[in-house]
């Protein structure tokens, strides 16, 4: 095991920049997840950690080792990789033996550690199989068991889900971390699939245009985002964002939504006598109070959103999908779409009722209209 802390790296194609002052720590034996839509960067930072690219810029060191400029074989690295980089003309057995025979390791331990990976992992009926007659699940259980087998400081996983169906996805992480919670050696993950990195994560990292957006654990990032990139790349289904006008009244913080109020012209003039949004009270003047009278963001997830006969959000419903324990509710909210995750069931005939609903302050996000920070 073995902790990475990654300092001031840039890496440059040409003159394209992929990834731009990235700073990171992993803790000795976490499971750490790089998480982000595609082409933020995250699997060529994996490749930098491996050794299989050098940076442009700064600095990567475990431990107490730099290894910059170190070669893959001196890492002490084992990669996972989404195509399973299984040898074809190899059999199971021999896939998981080829790392350790040219590591000249005893053959009674080879032996052992074959065991011992082929029973974690399910694959003892499969030993004497070749990968074309593999499924794509026992493909890249033979992967990881190779990688274990090798009993690195460090694993690295490079979307290895991506090829599998839903239900496999679903197994195999289990299978993973199972592993991690077996071995405990350090780990660092790619997806950018956010139910991965939820459910896999001590450590998140969201990157997005080539820099981390966002670090911590994953619930902490689900909760408080800092930034309305953040709250809508994780949670399905995404953020609900409604445009409108920060102001104060009395002893609290409220935002009369729609696009008038925001200098739109769509038309609308029923933001005046809309009923306001209450998101916020006297403990948040030291925040807000740089804002009042602004344009803002607000940011509610669908599941904290509640009906409520008089509430201040008044959808008019599109669609509603009844999934037994929960339902669906698409709808409009001066043009902006909302979709709202309910706990009830509803009556919809099709003829656009106005459905409404509210949220409770500390469930309400703000943000910047231009920069996307939260205030």
């Amino acid at each position: 095991m073995v902790a990475v802390s990654i300092r001031q790296l840039d890496k440059r194609f040409g003159d394209t920049t992929v990834l731009q002052d990235v700073n990171l720590h992993i803790d000795d034996g976490a499971f750490a997840v790089l998480v982000g839509p595609s082409g933020c960067g995250k699997s060529t930072l994996l490749r930098l950690i491996a050794g299989l690219d050098k940076p442009s810029a700064g600095r990567i060191v475990f431990g107490e080792r730099d290894v910059t400029s170190a070669p893959p074989r001196e890492r002490d690295v084992a990669m996972v990789f989404q195509s399973y980089a299984l040898y074809p003309h190899l059999s199971v057995h021999d896939n998981l033996a080829f790392g350790l025979r040219l590591r000249k390791i005893p053959k009674k331990e080879i032996a052992a550690r074959i065991a011992e990976v082929s029973d974690m992992l399910g694959l003892a009926p499969l030993l004497e199989r070749m990968p074309r007659a593999l499924s794509g699940g026992q493909r890249q259980r033979v992967a990881m068991g190779r990688a274990i087998a090798r009993r690195p400081a460090l694993f690295l996983f490079d979307e290895p889900l991506s090829n599998l169906d839903a239900a496999l996805r679903a197994q195999v992480r289990v299978d993973i971390r199972k592993l991690h919670q077996r071995f405990g050696t350090t780990s660092i993950y790619v997806t950018h699939d956010q139910v991965e990195a939820m459910t896999l994560a001590d450590q998140m990292f969201i990157l997005n245009g080539g820099r981390i957006q966002q670090s911590g654990p994953p619930l902490t990032l689900y909760d408080q985002p800092n930034s309305r990139f953040v709250a809508g790349f994780l949670g399905s289904p995404a953020t609900n964002f409604l445009r409108g006008t920060l102001r104060r009244h009395g002893d609290h913080w409220t935002v009369t939504l729609g696009d008038n109020s925001v200098g739109n012209d769509h038309g609308d003039d029923d933001t005046a006598t809309a009923t306001p949004l209450l998101v916020g009270g006297p403990d948040d003047d030291s925040r807000l109070a740089a804002h009042d009278g602004q344009a803002v963001v607000v940011g509610i997830r669908p599941h904290h959103l509640t009906l409520k006969a008089d509430g201040p959000i008044a959808l008019t419903l599109d669609l509603v999908e009844e999934l037994g324990g929960e339902t669906y509710a698409y709808g409009t909210l001066h043009h902006q779409p909302v979709v709202a995750r309910l706990k009830r069931r509803l009556a919809h005939d099709g003829d656009h009722p106005i459905l409404h609903l509210d949220a409770q302050p500390q469930h309400i996000k703000l943000f910047h209209t231009d920069t996307g920070i939260r205030l």
